[in-house]
């Protein structure tokens, strides 16, 4: 079993960057958000100009209903 303090200096939180399969794993977050920002801004074009949940879902490769749950609320927001 490791202990805490050893679990820490692992995982970079003694103010030293990640390395390794760590720093892969920080920059995969990093790109996960960017994915999910463009995601967003793309969906939002598409309804701008007129396609429908179910257009947008079968180009996401999701269901209507799972789309227009993740995305609905934030168009409303934007407008």
């Amino acid at each position: 079993m490791v202990d805490s303090m050893s679990a820490k200096t692992a995982i970079g939180t003694n103010d030293e960057p990640p390395s390794g399969v760590l720093a892969e794993l920080r920059r995969l977050v990093g790109q996960r958000t960017e994915l999910e920002r463009r995601e967003a801004v793309l969906v939002r074009r598409a309804r701008n100009e007129g396609f429908v949940w179910e257009q947008i879902a079968m180009s996401l490769d999701v269901s209507r209903q799972a789309v227009h749950k993740k995305h609905a609320a934030g168009l409303l927001r934007k407008r």
